[in-house]
């Protein structure tokens, strides 16, 4: 006899929830929370907590059976269970079969910490910013004139951002939220690469993967150096005609490494493919999830995320929180499904550097995440609540601080740079001395 299996919701208060059980609807609007996604399988204690502090129940989704008298026990609402004691898997699952970043699934994780404070290394870290400042800017003038591509200058640069960001991964993610429009084709190099770099950090590859992501970052857009200046570089929406010119520079890329005697493999590739998408979407071969590389998968989705976040000649920035809305959106369609959560994780709702509004009115900066808890990070408290000049100092909101009228700090929102004054580059400038 078939049994027809359905799905079913069923209320529970948070004290009830445990590891594995798929939350799907709270007592409130997910855009009144802290959470990233809205419904998702709780994965530690961590994503319990924070139920409990922002709910009183919650709705998780079970699977049962037609024929079974749907009458669960506390017992078995805590595991996560269909009547008859049948252990039901999470019904969402966020998997990367049938793609190449498969053989990675199950590899196992390196973990890595931060080794010293985010104001120890932002002066270092500026540094190894303004060295790939100089060299992307360098390549690509170079390449106009028909220069070859120094492949050994580019890996120095990489390695220096790889050496900055395994001692500390927030210092040079403060650097990424620096947008000039007119720079726009060299900090997005230097931006994917950074990206990339703490992406795969936070993937846990070994050293050796993340500064050959690094590389691949790093060199991913050279071949716009082939498209002509007035193209590039138009302040406005582009043509048919000229949006056609600007797809060919994957193509572009492809050639120019290609040319060189010291190239390594995977450079090319991601040079070549970081715009495919997994529905076959992408161009400029129209690649599907099976022969897209591991490399590529992720350089497109920090693509991504830079290019919305960043000022263009024909558009302004957007948040951060924006472009991870796009990349959850776009997940399983344009971006494998599992990198694209991943990355949510890494980069958090409020990343190093964002200027944000807190609950009572005063304005900070994100200085930097907790591993493990992103939803309260160090914010740095520059405004109070009449968003006037206060003394600034920093908050932990891992550790439930309280304001003077005692009240635990929350974040309410992300503010544009220079929003009631608060520029980043000045706080940059001065090595985030407090």
């Amino acid at each position: 006899m078939n049994i027809v299996i359905e799905r079913k919701e069923l209320k529970i208060s948070v004290r009830d929830l445990e590891i594995g059980m798929n939350v799907v609807k709270l007592d409130r609007p997910w855009i009144e929370t802290n959470f990233l996604l809205q419904g998702f399988v709780i994965q530690d204690q961590q994503e319990i907590d924070a139920f409990m502090e922002q709910c009183e129940f919650v709705y998780i989704e079970l699977l049962v059976s037609e024929e079974a008298d749907y009458t669960l026990d506390r017992r078995n609402i805590k595991m996560g269970l269909a009547t008859r004691g049948q252990r039901i898997r999470p019904t969402i699952e966020h998997s990367i079969e049938n793609t190449n970043a498969s053989s990675y699934k199950n590899n196992k994780k390196v973990s890595y910490i931060n080794k010293i404070p985010v104001q120890k290394e932002m002066a270092v870290a500026k540094t190894s910013y303004e060295f790939a400042r100089t060299t992307v800017k360098g390549i690509m003038d170079g390449i106009r004139i028909g220069r070859l591509i120094e492949i050994k200058e580019a890996k120095e640069v990489v390695n220096s951002i790889v050496d900055s960001i395994l001692r500390n991964n927030d210092a040079l993610m403060w650097l990424t939220r620096l947008k000039e429009k007119d720079e726009y084709t060299a900090e997005h190099s230097i931006n994917v690469c950074i990206l990339s770099v703490t992406f795969a950090r936070h993937l846990g590859l070994e050293e050796d993967e993340i500064r050959r992501i690094g590389l691949s970052g790093f060199l991913h857009d050279v071949g716009k150096a082939k498209i002509p200046i007035e193209v590039l570089a138009k302040p406005g929406r582009f043509t048919d005609e000229e949006y056609n010119i600007m797809k060919d520079h994957p193509l572009f890329g492809r050639d120019l490494l290609m040319g060189l005697h010291e190239t390594e493999q995977f450079t090319i590739d991601v040079a070549y493919s970081h715009h495919e998408r997994i529905d076959g979407s992408g161009y400029p071969r129209g690649l599907h999830s099976y022969q897209i590389s591991y490399y590529s998968l992720i350089v497109s989705i920090v693509d991504t995320y830079d290019a919305i976040t960043s000022q263009r000649c024909y558009d302004m920035g957007r948040s951060s929180m924006d472009a991870l809305d796009i990349i959850y959106k776009c997940r399983g369609t344009q971006f494998d499904e599992n990198l694209a959560i991943e990355f949510i994780k890494c980069i958090g709702i409020y990343p190093p550097g964002a200027i944000v509004e807190m609950t009572n009115g005063e304005v900070g900066l994100i200085l930097a995440n907790n591993d493990g808890n992103k939803l309260k990070p160090k914010v740095i408290l520059v405004l109070d609540a009449d968003k006037k000049n206060t003394k600034e100092r920093v908050v932990d909101l891992k550790n439930s601080v309280c304001d003077e009228q005692g009240k635990v700090y929350k974040i309410s929102k992300e503010l544009p740079n220079g929003k009631y004054g608060v520029d980043i580059k000045d706080y940059i400038k001065k090595g985030l001395i407090i």
